[in-house]
């Protein structure tokens, strides 16, 4: 972002990002509780609005994203049984729409695995060689966009987290530390307006998405 704030407390439309992004879940009726993973020396958490939200839970950071995940499973293992649904979503992804969440909730209440929203791939695909010159064009058929939440059972996914953490795998996703268990989590296609915030140019294209949803006063 190249922004001495991070990306998550940039402003988007008078509040910042986390905000927008942690709304929906306080605001729907299937979800408990949320945990927010944060660095304990985080100056700007205490300063959003859910920081003393009720059904908000605090848990440390981690150096990746992994790490961090599963200090989250750890602290709503308090609150929750392994049997439970927990959803992993990116503070940097503030326009998930509420009928995306509502399908993947609905469409894996029964699943045995779980799965993620995601996006089938649009465009051509390349893989690069040497030198940054194609190698070849990739089948971009079965190729799709992984987005977040990610919703698996509570200790299943604690224990694909701890494993791959164990065997030295920085795992990027959730769904990856559930593959290396053996298992094949579900592909359900969301909306492609849940952009994770990257790049300068990403917050306008927020508010514009935000706006379109009517979630902006």
């Amino acid at each position: 972002m190249g922004s001495a704030i991070p990306k998550q407390y940039l402003d988007l439309a008078g509040r910042p990002v986390i905000e927008h992004t942690l709304e929906c879940f306080i605001d729907h009726p299937a979800i408990a509780g949320v945990v927010v993973a944060v660095d304990p020396a985080d100056p700007y958490w205490p300063e959003t609005r859910y920081a003393t939200h009720p059904r908000v839970i605090r848990a440390p950071g981690g150096a990746e994203r992994c790490n961090s995940v599963l200090n989250g499973l750890e602290a709503l293992s308090a609150h929750a049984t392994d049997d439970d649904w927990a959803l992993v979503h990116d503070a940097a992804r503030p326009c998930l729409r509420r009928s995306d969440l509502d399908a993947m909730l609905e469409g894996l209440a029964d699943d045995p695995v779980g799965g993620i929203l995601a996006v089938q791939v649009r465009d051509t695909m390349k893989r690069a060689g040497a030198e940054g010159r194609i190698e070849t064009t990739v089948e971009r058929s079965a190729l799709w966009h992984a987005f977040t939440p990610q919703m698996f059972r509570l200790g299943t996914l604690r224990q694909a987290l701890r494993q791959a953490l164990a065997e030295g795998a920085l795992v990027t996703d959730e769904a990856s530390a559930i593959e290396r268990l053996g298992q094949a989590p579900r592909l359900l296609e969301g909306q492609s307006d849940n952009l994770k915030i990257t790049r300068p140019e990403d917050l306008a294209l927020a508010r514009f998405h935000l706006q379109q949803q009517g979630r902006l006063d």
